[in-house]
């Protein structure tokens, strides 16, 4: 039996490279942002500070924290042991859709940095954020467990 209706055995693998998710994300964080604006208190600084550590806590915890597929049960697939991020495109390194989902943090790093005016403490807490985001998505920690972190 067929987890998806296309034919794929996991579509956790493949949703990523529908059509138009990548603009839907982009308009995702746009909107999101535009809210954060929109709240009479917060700065222009904090707004884009708040909106990138948000993205990069949704990123650790969407694709590298949470493993195997919510659809399947817990017995079946090898895929179980791999979190979303190493699923996706079947673990195949350097394809378009692993390219902008590392570029997409880097790109808001770098708007927050120029948004914030390059504060030290907004840089600090952004630097570290994209740092944390960024290492689990290398290519030789593919299957690496840090510290025992999410191994079972």
């Amino acid at each position: 039996m067929l987890a998806g209706g296309n034919g794929d055995p996991n579509p956790n693998s493949s949703w990523l490279d529908s059509r138009g998710l990548w603009l839907a994300y982009v308009l995702g964080i746009t909107i999101f942002h535009i809210v954060l604006l929109a709240i009479p208190f917060v700065q222009i600084p904090y707004a884009w500070t708040i909106t990138n550590i948000s993205h990069n806590l949704a990123h650790l915890y969407f694709l590298h924290s949470i493993k195997g597929a919510p659809w399947m049960s817990i017995d079946a697939g090898e895929n179980r042991k791999y979190t979303h991020w190493e699923q996706i495109n079947c673990g195949e390194q350097f394809t378009t859709t692993r390219k902008f989902l590392t570029a997409a943090p880097i790109i808001l790093f770098l708007l927050t940095c120029l948004y914030t005016r390059n504060d030290n403490d907004h840089f600090i807490v952004n630097f570290i954020s994209l740092v944390v985001v960024l290492v689990p998505k290398l290519p030789q920690f593919h299957g690496v467990r840090l510290f025992g972190i999410n191994r079972y």
